[in-house]
């Protein structure tokens, strides 16, 4: 169910005129989910590295709302792949058994995360050879 490729940019509608640009953001429309859950990340140093986990449920959708960060992700079988976030009307959408990292982020970054889940702990993997053995093991 990891498959490296279901990994995609996504581009939302953006609306604007001289008093500014508007973008929307619709679930079960412009994302494949429902969202449950919003939280984002700021302030991070350019050399820190956020994420470094794998979701069994949750599917993501990460979009730097200002500012620019890069995202890693790996399929726990050999693939992986960096996308850059450098426009706020454009995202990633991550499924669920993807590995994450997020970085180089510049620092007027806010990277905006929605989840297709409710927070749960016990459904990340936050260490890499665990997710490998979970992943090749299915």
């Amino acid at each position: 169910m990891n498959d490296i490729n279901a990994v995609k940019m996504l581009e939302f509608q953006q609306k604007g005129d001289e008093r500014g640009h508007l973008v929307i953001v619709e679930g079960m429309n412009d994302i494949p989910f429902e969202i449950k859950r919003i939280f984002y990340i700021y302030g991070s140093d350019g050399d820190v590295i956020r994420g470094r986990h794998a979701n069994r449920e949750s599917e993501f959708v990460l979009i730097n709302v200002s500012g620019t960060s890069k995202v890693k992700v790996c399929d726990g079988k050999g693939k992986e792949a960096v996308y850059s976030l450098d426009r706020p009307h454009t995202g990633i959408y991550l499924p669920r058994m993807i590995w994450k990292e997020m970085f180089d982020f510049s620092s007027d970054s806010v990277l905006l995360c929605l989840a297709s889940t409710y927070y749960n702990a016990k459904e990340y993997i936050r260490d890499y050879d665990e997710f490998v053995q979970e992943v090749l093991g299915e």
